[in-house]
């Protein structure tokens, strides 16, 4: 015997004994209506079922069903809210992970049939097959959770398959640095180097390499001695971008000791002699670290200079990055407080710094029980 209609949406097969329920999702893109069929034992299960399934379509969850893919969403995403409003630098780096990664493994998926199985799936694949660190997974997952949580904001989803996975625990970096006695050695080996000012500007303000390639001359203010951190210079890809400084606690006004400012003031002097002698061939890009012709130097290639001449001259490995990490730990073994060496560094909160230098609190709280100690003596 045919099915039979108990009431609307709900109909009875005799020879199977169960109930079917009409699920109407309603028209899609094209207009056709979208409906599917679940099956329930008893009718009170089916209404409850019809129920449910009227609330979140009809409540403020509800979708349209949609033929899009992930990689149809994560090129709208780009081009509609990642490029307008971000730096280039974040634009680069969310499209290399997309090209090389995302579309190539999920990119055919339909927006709304991406399963937290799919993703779970997807961070194991990229680990086990592809080798890479929790911690670049997890930038992944986050790149996807802002993506599919603006489909949910947009009605494109009713809940984001990313607050249903177990994405990479963040495994925190061990901050390299040098003993105040191993940068007094580098500071003393690199003296008469081109490298001299960018090393010390990293060792002795705890500027980011960034920073550093960025810093222009009119930024450098000899009278009052302090500099003026406003700018980075960074890389996207093949790209070099001048911007401004990470977030607003990273522009920053810094205090110039004699050393670096009259190392500062020996290199515009040298600079502008150079300059002189060059005439139209030397750049007016106004930059404090430049190569022969007054042209900035990239990041990349700062840092590949600065390892191969720790390398070349016997020093423990470290990144020029290291420098400012070994600037905190010896302004907090001169007995700096973490707040203060975190605004020297431009970090947004005292948090950030203290997430960072972990082993500064572990010294600060061991000094701060050995004073307790001899208080009780």
């Amino acid at each position: 015997m045919a099915r039979k209609k108990v009431e609307t949406n709900i109909s009875y097969d005799d020879a199977r004994q169960v109930y079917y329920v009409c699920m109407d999702h309603g028209a899609d893109e094209n207009g056709r209506r979208v409906k599917c069929y679940r099956t329930y034992p008893t009718l009170a299960q089916a209404r409850r079922g019809l129920r449910e399934f009227s609330a979140e379509r009809d409540g403020l969850r509800r979708v349209s069903p949609r033929s899009i893919t992930l990689d149809q969403w994560l090129e709208y995403w780009m081009e509609q809210v990642i490029r307008p409003n971000r730096a280039q630098t974040t634009v680069y780096g969310y499209g290399k992970i997309i090209r090389n990664h995302l579309s190539p493994a999920l990119g055919d998926v339909p927006l709304q049939k991406l399963t937290p199985q799919h993703l779970q799936g997807y961070y194991a694949m990229l680990m086990e097959q592809k080798g890479l660190s929790a911690n670049t997974v997890r930038r992944h997952h986050d790149l996807l959770s802002c993506a599919l949580h603006l489909a949910v904001r947009q009605d494109m989803l009713l809940r984001s398959p990313t607050d249903r996975v177990e994405p990479p625990r963040v495994i925190p970096q061990e901050a390299r640095f040098y003993t105040p006695e191993e940068l007094r050695q580098l500071f003393a080996l690199v003296e008469g180097h081109w490298l001299e000012p960018i090393v010390k500007l990293a060792g002795a303000l705890g500027l980011r390499r960034e920073e550093i390639c960025g810093l222009r001359w009119s930024s450098v203010d000899f009278a009052r001695r302090r500099v003026h951190i406003k700018e980075a210079r960074t890389a996207a890809g093949a790209s070099i971008v001048q911007k401004e400084t990470k977030n607003r606690t990273s522009n920053r006004v810094l205090h110039l000791g004699d050393e670096l400012c009259r190392l500062l003031r020996q290199e515009r002097s040298a600079q502008v002699q150079r300059s002189l002698a060059r005439g139209d061939g030397w750049s007016e890009d106004n930059f404090v670290a430049v190569d022969k012709l007054g042209k900035p130097y990239s990041p990349n290639a700062v840092s590949l200079a600065f390892t191969r001449f720790i390398r070349s001259h016997g020093m423990p490995k470290i990144t020029l990055h290291g420098l400012r990490h070994t600037f905190a730990t010896v302004a907090s073994a001169q007995g700096a407080p973490l707040f203060d060496i975190g605004r020297a560094l431009g970090h947004s909160t005292p948090a950030t710094t203290g997430k960072i230098y972990t082993h500064l609190l572990d010294q600060t709280h061991a000094a701060t029980l050995d004073r307790v100690a001899d208080a009780l003596k």
